[in-house]
Order: structure tokens, then sequence, then C-alpha cells
């Protein structure tokens, strides 16, 4: 007689556009180290094809360095790059850039044990290449749902970038003031010259940032975060 021995279960890669549950994404997602970004939105699985430098590396830069200035210069506040969010059952994206307020100075995201951020990030941007991407349907729907309170989203291909916030529920526009500035309502200081981000010119992006971080606002804001930490004994 022959024995036999039962196979080892394997875990089926992954697959762009497969229907599965949040923890049928990250096993399979665990289970594959190569692979460098994957997406469940809205239950479904979406996998990021090559990155080109034009029109997402380096906008993706000018970006992580926008906010990474802002983030330096207020205690209490975390910059994450590319990080996995679990978001709801049928949400786990990974969004170019999220800012966060810290859960000891009264954020609405923790970090989990095994280190992912769980909950909604005050403010997530995406860079697309055009107004046709997932990032202005089916992302936003869930980022909206899920209570995300700013979101950016930077349309390179289309030279536009549309910055909305949340209000009673919905995604408004947020609109530049007559400097041409674009105001963080969930975070004080945090200025973007639009026209200057669009154009390449980063240096006017920084000024008008450094602007901001100087404003009574942003120190206000700062005073605040502080306070709600020892408010908290931490």
């Amino acid at each position: 007689m022959v024995s036999t021995t039962s196979k080892c279960f394997q875990i089926p890669p992954l697959e762009n556009g497969d229907r599965l549950t949040r923890y049928e994404f990250e096993q399979r997602y665990n289970a594959m180290p190569h692979l460098k970004k994957a997406e469940l939105i809205e239950g479904i699985v979406h996998m990021a094809a090559a990155l080109r430098f034009r029109s997402h590396g380096q906008p993706h830069a000018n970006i992580i360095g926008w906010l990474f200035v802002y983030a330096t210069t207020t205690f209490g506040v975390s910059l994450g790059d590319n990080p996995t969010v679990r978001l709801d059952a049928d949400n786990e994206p990974q969004p170019d850039a999220v800012l966060l307020i810290e859960e000891n100075a009264g954020g609405q995201t923790r970090i989990s044990e095994d280190d992912y951020i769980e909950g909604a990030p005050e403010l997530v941007v995406e860079i697309a290449a055009s107004s046709a991407a997932i990032d202005l349907h089916a992302k936003k729907r869930a980022y909206r749902r899920n209570g995300i309170q700013e979101y950016i989203v930077w349309q390179v291909l289309d030279e536009r970038l549309s910055w909305f916030y949340l209000d009673k529920g919905e995604y408004l526009d947020l609109s530049v003031d007559e400097d041409g500035i674009l105001r963080s309502r969930v975070f004080p200081g945090l200025w973007l010259a639009m026209s200057e981000l669009l154009g390449g010119n980063m240096q006017a992006v920084l000024a008008a940032l450094q602007q901001g971080l100087s404003s009574a606002e942003h120190e206000t804001f700062v005073q605040d975060l502080a306070r709600e930490r020892d408010e908290r004994g931490e």
C-alpha cells in the first residue's frame, strides 16, 4: 500500500481585481513579501503598476517634503509615507502620504500591536495620473465614509490639485485665499501655494509653508496638542 499525505495548505497569490475580505487580503499580501504596494478598496484588490518619475515619483517626493517640514515643527503630528491603513472591513488602502494627530494628542487613529494604522488619518494625500484614477472615485467614497477629515488628490497629468474637507458627511472643495494659498482646516499652519507646487517651484512652496508655521493659529494648535497630552498624562 502506498501511503499518501495531504498537501500543505498554500495561500493563493494576490491578484489584481480579487474580491476579498480584509482578513483574506492581509493574509495573501503578507505571503508575498516581494510585493511593494497593493490595496483593498471597497472589497476589491488594486495592485500598483510601475511608477513613472515625472507623473508620480517626483510629485510624491515634493508632497512628502512639504508635509515633512510641517510634521517636524508640530509636536504631536506624525507623517507616514505609503503606510497601510486599516479603515474598515472592506478597505485597507496604502495612501501615498498620511498626516495624523497622534493618539495621545487626541487623534482619531491608533497604531496596532502589529504596527499598522487603524482608523481614519486626519489627512490623506494621493498622487493620481489623471481624474480617471481610482483616487477620485472609489477611494474618495471610502475615505469620506470613514471620516478622513481632509483629502488631497494631485492629478499630475491634468495639472490640477483638489483638496477636499469633510463637512457634515460630505467632501467639499477647499478654496484658495486671495494670496493663492490653500489653508488646512484640520492642521493650522499647513499652507500650500498650489500654483507654485504645480509649477515645481518648491522654494516658494516651502516659503508659504514657513509663513503658516509662523502664524498665531499654528502656535495655538501646538499648545492645544501639548495640553491634550498633559490631560491624558502622556
